[in-house]
């Protein structure tokens, strides 16, 4: 009861917000919806500014209003085409992480508080202006008492704790959306709200962020034009976070790109090259790779930072995407459509020609346009908006996939507009496709599944030996069930109850035999 009292009371707050901006237009497709959104226009007074807007600019408005949950949940959104429409998903993935900056007082404070040291005792010196200024964080230069130049991410005070209080209420409404409206029940808002919780809670622990980089590091180990700042683990805690300092051109400054010497093509290809790599080579991917996040210097290197948002996938996923992806290259839209139900994103009751007829029709007006206009990631979001009709699973991996290839796509348009960088990437994708899963790599899994088969024939007959122990030494001793079972039964039917111990007898006769 004051759960649902805190979470009504918040609702409010977050109805006021979206009234404001004008921003309730989700609400439109329900039959009560116009009601509602002209109810909380009646109560609660527009913002003038929001009168020119788009509605995703709009909705980015009231999110940013809300605060830092709200900012975070904005981008995850941003990648839900299916819920939004194509045109507020953009928007909403311009959605900016910023806020003002907090005292540098309190970014001391919280040094000191994690550490039990002055911060005179870690850093020569430290920049009390914030180079940046996020939802969660800001960052601050300093130099360490051994002379680095290093960055320093602090986490804004108190944003833990508005945190639990906005996702308790994000579980709330989506416990209500899966109780009273069955039919988006298919969109697992539970569990996207889970997916997006467990994210964050992530990124809000400054220590997992270091591992990350580190594991990022480690991956690219050796790899000529890819490098992720050093972690100054002995002035990281679970709120600060310290990073060797790095500079560089933004990766969509092609001005600055030029004036270091490099031409935005060879960086565009270095950038499909690494993207690839991150996500067919290790599965593990950097998941918020906008441009504040990327830099390049003058030999060509690209130098990734933040990296509080990261993304898995499988081998399974792996080979899934890679079908879908060359399927979709090759309009090859059987293909595709048998790569979805063999994965189990599309239920096997549902036609595999229907589906690839669908396919077909949001492939062709994309993959029809010049090369360098062509939007995988568009692509992908067109894709979900044809969830419903053919009951698609959510899959909240492909979401996270799908928005850092948007990130990267956007990223590849501003540098070098006429070059496409799937189109880049594609030979490493068929290249990596035939070694995966052409015929010599069938072959080895073969092998493999063999092995692994065989590997576990001494534990059988380990087990069958322990039975011939048990029999040798007076008989099996049966569940009461079982025994009623083979006295019982209609006589036609009873050598069923003896099938299975035939077979037991069959296998001791070979063990006998060996």
């Amino acid at each position: 009861m004051i759960r649902a009292a805190r979470s009504f009371a918040r609702l409010i707050t977050i109805t006021r917000s979206l009234a404001r901006h004008d921003a309730l237009f989700l609400l439109q497709p329900y039959p009560w919806g116009a009601a509602a959104i002209r109810a909380a226009g009646l109560i609660f007074r527009r913002d003038p500014r929001s009168s020119t807007l788009r509605p995703g600019q709009r909705l980015a408005l009231a999110l940013t209003e809300l605060g830092p949950t709200f900012i975070k949940f904005g981008q995850a959104l941003s990648t839900r085409a299916d819920l939004l429409g194509e045109q507020a998903a953009a928007d909403l993935s311009e959605l900016q992480d910023r806020l003002p900056p907090f005292p540098a007082a309190a970014a001391r404070a919280v040094i000191e508080a994690d550490f039990g040291l002055p911060v005179s005792s870690l850093f020569a010196q430290f920049n009390d202006t914030p180079v940046a200024a996020a939802s969660i964080a800001q960052v601050h230069f300093a130099i360490t008492t051994d002379g680095q130049e290093v960055a320093v991410k602090v986490l804004r005070p108190g944003v833990q704790a508005a945190f639990a209080r906005d996702i308790d209420v994000l579980f709330w409404l989506a416990e209500g959306v899966e109780r009273w409206a069955p039919r988006l029940r298919r969109l697992k808002p539970i569990e996207v709200i889970a997916t997006f919780a467990a994210a964050v809670r992530l990124e809000m622990d400054l220590r997992i962020e270091a591992a990350s980089a580190q594991e990022m590091a480690e991956n690219f180990a050796g790899y000529a034009h890819f490098r992720v700042p050093a972690v100054d683990w002995q002035r990281t805690s679970e709120r600060v976070l310290t990073l060797e300092r790095v500079g560089g051109a933004r990766v969509d400054d092609p001005a600055g790109v030029r004036t270091l010497g490099l031409a935005p093509e060879d960086v565009v290809r270095t950038a499909a090259e690494v993207f690839f790599t991150m996500v067919f080579r290790h599965g593990f991917f950097h998941a918020d790779m906008h441009p504040g996040n990327l830099f390049v210097t003058a030999d060509g290197t690209i130098i990734a930072l933040d990296f509080g948002i990261m993304g898995r996938i499988d081998a399974d996923t792996q080979r899934t995407l890679a079908e879908m992806l060359l399927g979709f290259l090759a309009r090859d839209y059987i293909r595709v459509a048998e790569v979805h139900v063999r994965a189990g994103y599309v239920p096997m009751s549902k036609s595999v020609d229907a589906f690839a007829q669908a396919c077909r029709s949001i492939a062709e007006p994309i993959l029809g346009k010049p090369v360098a206009e062509i939007s995988i990631a568009r692509l992908l979001g067109q894709l979900f908006q044809i969830t419903e009709t053919f009951e698609m699973q959510t899959q909240p991996q492909l979401l996270l996939l799908q928005k850092s290839m948007l990130l990267a796509e956007g990223v590849g348009r501003r540098l070098a507009p006429q070059t496409n960088m799937w189109e880049l990437a594609r030979p490493l994708i068929e290249g990596w496709f035939q070694e995966r899963l052409g015929p010599t790599a069938r072959v080895a899994d073969a092998v493999g599944g063999a092995l692994d088969t065989l590997g576990r024939v001494p534990a059988l007959i380990g087990r069958l030996d322990s039975l011939a122990m048990e029999i040798e030494q007076g008989g099996l001793r049966l569940h009461p069930e079982t025994a009623r079972l083979l006295r019982g039964g209609t006589p036609g039917r009873r050598w069923l109850a003896w099938l299975p111990w035939v077979l037991v007898l069959a296998l001791l006769a070979i063990l006998v035999l060996r």
